[in-house]
């Protein structure tokens, strides 16, 4: 699955390579042998999905014959978001293109939308035995995609007029432009619309911004899905339901699995007890209980992606800031569920030592490559952004004070790691015999949003708002965190107003789906009144 991942990346770095020099897509050579790796390694992917034999495939030649090629020295390559954060897997599109009415297997021509419809293409295309797929880069404005196709693209896509369509991608999202962009051309081309179908990542409708005709055509179109649940809790599939991953390292289940997806992990805190929660953009999690304890099966990531996070749970645990993990299974990472801990309430001496010994940990152990994060000037626009929209220009105008020259002297200085990025005071349990345990502790660095890998100022400025720590508290923390690595203290005062600013953005988009968002947010707006005077002075 890492090789299958990793090569479909490759072909599409690639192929955005080309389609950025050329200004279209096109047919070529490098990326038809790009796409021929992904092909022999999908075909690896679904026999193991079916508990077949391997099939006689080659990936090795196939790899040699790319690599005879002359190749760019460097290539961008965008991370499958899917695969990382979202519990996309790619059987989902091996059993959803086995759903396709017949008339899609007898001459299909699969598209993939780049970036991760790549290899979620390959995998439909193995299960329809249909030939090597084109890949396409949608572009324009994101609610109203379009096609650049060469001429000689488009008489390969319309070389069979008896030909049916598959377009594969993930989403859609807000408009669903990228499925309806292909469409659109298409059928601009003379094909029908009942000759095209659609392989997405999830069941519902076009979103908010999607035009009419797009969510008409959406709305008659064939479109099937197999979701998470369908592929690894159903006794019906050859391949095992996810309770079984792990019975080597934790046993079997002694209860059916408890799902707390979506913020249920709440009621085992007493109900919503005031804890916030954003169900949309949590990852899929599940109680298990064997005879050896309960366990927390939380979904790290599809290949490097989880591997990474094992390593930082394991790094973590050692130390003695988060609970024990036991093992990585197929995107999902066992972790010792914490039993009779309590979300923290009162910030007390410990709570700040604890904080400050946990970030300094990150600081040393978990470097980050420069250029892994936003740089300072997207920090400040979203922050500006942000506080405009939630408070007005006039709020936002405290920002001023930071300058290009300022964030250009401070950017120089910057030492990035892999941050926390969520230090909510309820992410921090009291365990019965009074230690604190950090929880969800792995990933925020690499979330599908803005912030991404930082300074551990980012994080001292979390701490400070998270657990609303007095000038002196925080002073405190500063102090010693200032004694195990460097700390600046100038990008620690813009990264306040900065953090403060993602939050109230981050639980604006959250209240459409929780109502506890919206009491979140206030409680940011007013943070962001109280350090409106310190952090304009801030030199």
């Amino acid at each position: 699955m890492t090789l299958f991942i990793e090569a479909a990346e490759l072909a599409q770095g690639l192929a955005d390579r080309e389609f950025h020099a050329s200004g279209m897509d096109d047919r070529t050579p490098m990326q038809d042998a790009a796409m021929a790796v992904v092909m022999e390694l999908a075909a690896g992917v679904a026999a193991s999905w079916r508990m077949a034999d391997p099939p006689d495939a080659d990936p090795c030649g196939a790899l040699d014959k790319l690599s005879s090629l002359r190749l760019p020295d460097s290539v961008n390559m965008r991370r499958a978001e899917g695969y990382s954060f979202y519990c996309l897997y790619p059987e989902a599109y091996l059993e959803a293109a086995a759903q396709l009415p017949t008339r899609f297997a007898r001459s299909p021509v699969v598209i993939g939308l780049r970036s991760i419809g790549t290899g979620l293409a390959a995998m439909a295309a193995v299960a329809l035995k249909a030939p090597t797929p084109v890949t396409l880069r949608p572009v324009g404005h994101p609610f109203r995609r379009e096609l650049r196709v060469s001429e000689k693209l488009r008489a390969t896509l319309l070389a069979d007029p008896e030909a049916a369509y598959v377009v594969v991608d993930e989403g859609p999202g807000l408009s669903g432009s990228s499925f309806g962009a292909v469409a659109d051309w298409l059928e601009a081309q003379g094909v029908a619309a009942e000759r095209i179908a659609f392989l997405p990542g999830h069941g519902g409708a076009l979103g908010p911004q999607a035009s009419d005709r797009h969510r008409r055509r959406w709305a008659e179109a064939v479109r099937p899905v197999a979701g998470f649940d369908d592929l690894f809790r159903s006794a019906e599939r050859p391949f095992p339901s996810l309770e079984r991953w792990f019975v080597d390292h934790l046993g079997l289940p002694v209860i059916p699995l408890e799902d707390l997806s979506g913020g249920e992990w709440r009621r085992l805190y007493g109900g919503s007890n005031g804890l916030p929660a954003n169900p949309q953009q949590e990852r899929r999690k599940f109680l298990l209980r064997t005879a050896r304890g309960a366990w927390l099966l939380k979904f790290a990531g599809l290949g490097e992606a989880g591997e990474q996070a094992l390593g930082r749970a394991r790094a973590l645990h050692t130390a003695g800031f988060t609970a024990e993990p036991s093992a990585l299974r197929h995107g999902f990472l066992a972790e010792r569920w914490l039993e009779n801990a309590r979300p923290l309430t009162k910030v007390t001496p410990d709570a700040v030592e604890r904080l400050a010994g946990y970030l300094a940990f990150r600081a040393e152990r978990f470097p980050a490559p420069s250029g892994s994060g936003a740089p300072l000037a997207e920090l400040l626009t979203m922050a500006r952004t942000n506080i405009g929209e939630a408070l007005g220009d006039g709020a936002a105008a405290m920002l001023d004070c930071w300058t290009a020259d300022r964030l250009a002297e401070l950017e120089a200085g910057i030492r990035r790691v892999v941050t926390d990025n969520r230090l909510h005071r309820w992410e921090w349990l009291r365990l019965p015999d009074g230690r604190l345990m950090k929880t969800d502790a792995l990933d925020h660095a690499a979330a599908h949003d803005l912030i991404g890998c930082q300074d551990i100022a980012w994080d001292v400025a979390g701490g400070i708002v998270e657990f609303d720590l007095s000038d002196a508290q925080a002073e405190v923390l500063c102090r010693m965190v200032e004694a195990v690595v460097p700390l600046d203290r100038r990008l620690l005062a813009f990264c306040i107003p900065c953090y403060i600013a993602f939050q109230i953005g981050y639980w604006t988009f959250a209240a459409g789906s929780d109502p506890s968002a919206a009491r979140e947010r206030r409680r940011y707006e007013e943070q962001w009144r109280r350090i409106r005077t310190p952090a304009a002075n801030a030199g």
